[in-house]
C-alpha cells in the first residue's frame, strides 16, 4: 500500500498571534510560514509523488503552492475530511484565555471525551481523518501501484490523530505527539500494519534544545510549574 507524506501547514498568522484559528477563513501563512513552504519542494525533491491532497483551508493550500509550481504535473485534490478540527465557539479565541476553560483539562487528559461547544468532538475528528486516509490509500494504490507515495497537507491535531491511529494508540494518548509547522510525518501502510517512518521531521534539531523561560510566559502558556506538560491545541507555532 502507499506511503503517506503528511505535511503540517507552515506557520500561520494565527500561530504567531496565539489564536486558535480552527476553520476561521482568511488565516494565511506568515513570513516564516511562507519561507517554510518555499523550502518544501527541496525537502521532497527525492520523492516521486503520485498526488497532492490538501485541507481546504487557506494555510494548507498556500503551503503546497510552491510544491505544485515546482512539479507542474502534480495533481492537487481538496479533501474536506482532513480539514482542521471544528473548535466551534473556541475558534478565533486566544489560547491564553482558553487555558482557564474547564474543558481544556479534558482536551489535555481525556481527549476522546472532549467535544467543543458548537463544534465537533475530537473522536469524530479522528474518525473522519482516518477514513479519508484509508480511502486515499486505496485510490492511490489502484491508480499508481502499491509502492506509490503521496503528500497530504493538513493540521496539527489531525496529523497527531492519524499518527495515533497508525501506532495503535488510544486517542487519549495523542497529546503526547507533536508536529511543528511544515514538519513532515511519513507513514507507510501495508496490508497488516502501518509503519511510522518519520515524525515531525523539520530537518532542524534546534527545537529540541531546552527553552529559556521568563517570569512572563509565552503566549498561550499558563504560568505554572507544569505548563510545559500541556499540548499545544491546534498544533502551536513551533520553535521561536
Amino acid at each position: 500500500m502507499p506511503t503517506l507524506i503528511l505535511v503540517r501547514h507552515g506557520r500561520s498568522t494565527a500561530n504567531t498571534a496565539g489564536v486558535l484559528a480552527g476553520r476561521t477563513p482568511g488565516v494565511a501563512l506568515d513570513e516564516r510560514g511562507a519561507a517554510q513552504a518555499a523550502a518544501l519542494p527541496g525537502r521532497l525533491a527525492a520523492l516521486p509523488l503520485a498526488a497532492a491532497v490538501s485541507s481546504p483551508l487557506q494555510r494548507c493550500r498556500e503551503t503546497l503552492q510552491p510544491l505544485l509550481e515546482a512539479r507542474p504535473g502534480l495533481a492537487l485534490h481538496t479533501e474536506e475530511r482532513i480539514s482542521e478540527c471544528d473548535y466551534g465557539d473556541w475558534s478565533g479565541r486566544k489560547l491564553a484565555e482558553l487555558t482557564d476553560e474547564p474543558l481544556m483539562s479534558v482536551v489535555q487528559q481525556h481527549p476522546s471525551a472532549a467535544a467543543f461547544p458548537g463544534g465537533e468532538s475530537m473522536r469524530a475528528m479522528q474518525a473522519r481523518a482516518v477514513d479519508a486516509v484509508r480511502d486515499w490509500n486505496a485510490r492511490i494504490e489502484a491508480e499508481h501501484g502499491d509502492d506509490a507515495a503521496y503528500v497530504m497537507c493538513s493540521h496539527g491535531d489531525i496529523i497527531k490523530a492519524l499518527v495515533a491511529d497508525a501506532l495503535g494508540m488510544h486517542l487519549d494518548l495523542f497529546q503526547r505527539i507533536h508536529a511543528d509547522p511544515c514538519s513532515v510525518t511519513a507513514i507507510r501502510y501495508t496490508r497488516l500494519r502501518p509503519f511510522l517512518l518519520r515524525l515531525g521531521d523539520t530537518g532542524d534539531l534546534a527545537p529540541l534544545a531546552p527553552r529559556e523561560h521568563t517570569a512572563a510566559t509565552d503566549e498561550g502558556r499558563r504560568p505554572a510549574a507544569d505548563a510545559d506538560a500541556d499540548a499545544a491545541v491546534g498544533g502551536g507555532a513551533g520553535a521561536p
